[in-house]
């Protein structure tokens, strides 16, 4: 019988706001605080304008070889890994797939996918493909992967082999448990040590940049306002405290 780990979720409340600040936001405020980038390369978005952030199950793929992995596509599934990450599922969860860009496996397939959505899943990023594209992007998970394919999951040359492990998706390291923030600009990977500092600095510059949004839409000098300059400061300052009140 396979056995595989769980991971270890964070709080709701630390999920929720990485979420509201986004992709972009949450790059910038990882490389302020010693992460040069954390965006996994090659997997884009196939369901734009969705955003999402949830902690990552991860999936690892390997080269394939015959005698490791049999390549009926329904032989012995319960030794198919790519099904154990999906038994890990709760509401909130972004599966993470390290299939080494691999363009001709479908990693997942719509049969599987409504099994992740009905348990709550949020997401999959792939570095590599799935199959059933559009059937796939009716279920109304986030979807980043690099494209789609007919073949199953171990037709060709990579075959499922270790979940909940360290894996390099788009040769960015993700570690089980690591907050995924996802969105039109592609997927960030927050590890979760980091989280929340990040989420604090995010929150102030995602404050001010509301600010300088206002400002630079009304016509604003963008010297003065995008970054937030010395000058424009007092004027922020003001701004801020009465959006919260005084004592803000």
């Amino acid at each position: 019988m396979i056995e595989t780990h769980d991971i270890v979720r964070p709080a709701g409340e630390l999920v929720a706001g990485l979420q509201a600040i986004g992709s972009a936001t949450a790059s910038s405020e990882l490389n302020r605080l010693g992460v040069r980038s954390a965006h996994i390369r090659g997997p884009v978005s196939h369901t734009p304008g969705r955003c999402v952030a949830g902690p990552a199950l991860t999936l690892q793929f390997m080269p394939k070889r015959e005698d490791l992995y049999p390549v009926d596509e329904y032989a012995d599934p319960e030794k198919q890994l790519h099904r154990h990450v999906l038994y890990h599922t709760r509401p909130g969860d972004i599966v993470v797939v390290d299939a080494r860009g691999d363009m001709s496996s479908g990693v997942f397939g719509e049969m599987m996918l409504l099994y992740f959505k009905r348990r709550g899943g949020l997401g999959v990023v792939v570095d590599g493909c799935v199959r059933d594209i559009g059937k796939v992007r009716d279920l109304g998970l986030g979807l980043w992967v690099r494209g789609a394919t007919p073949n199953f999951h171990s037709q060709t040359d990579i075959f499922p082999t270790a979940v909940n492990v360290p894996v390099a998706c788009g040769n960015t390291v993700v570690m089980p448990g690591d907050i995924i923030v996802a969105d039109d600009d592609g997927a960030v990977v927050v590890p979760i040590k980091l989280a929340p500092a990040l989420l604090a600095e995010a929150s102030r510059h995602a404050e001010w940049e509301e600010f300088s949004r206002q400002r630079l839409s009304q016509g604003g000098d963008l010297r003065t306002y995008y970054p937030l300059s010395e000058e424009a400061t007092p004027e922020y300052e003001r701004w801020r405290r009465a959006r919260h009140g005084a004592g803000a």
